[in-house]
């Protein structure tokens, strides 16, 4: 296979792999929404992302959960529209948790 068939194999491949992502870049921490994110004060294993929105069109946004040697987490999608406030959770589960070690805010316009 010539150099040129290669890359445009490497590239086909890559289309359909990334072909069920939103066209919308993915942010790894809030920079369009007001967020403010915590551990809960009674149950180390919850994280929470508090965003509100102060722009002119609605938003999606949830938590991302760093969970220490447990798997990682995410919340559910909350939709914000202008002026709105929401949260999203994430709870680390299961007998390895060591608790929330942080937590983050992917958003995206909705």
């Amino acid at each position: 296979m010539s150099r040129g068939r290669r890359v445009a194999a490497a590239v086909a491949g890559s289309l359909v792999l990334v072909s069920g992502i939103p066209a919308t870049p993915a942010s790894a921490a809030a920079t369009v929404l007001n967020c403010r994110t915590f551990v809960h004060a009674a149950d180390n294993d919850l994280g929470i992302a508090a965003c509100s929105n102060p722009t002119g069109r609605n938003w999606i946004f949830r938590a991302v959960v760093v969970c220490g040697r447990a798997p990682d987490v995410v919340g559910e999608w909350v939709t914000l529209p202008p002026g709105g406030y929401g949260e999203s959770q994430g709870y680390c589960g299961g007998i390895f948790t060591s608790g929330v070690g942080a937590v983050g805010v992917d958003e995206r316009p909705a």
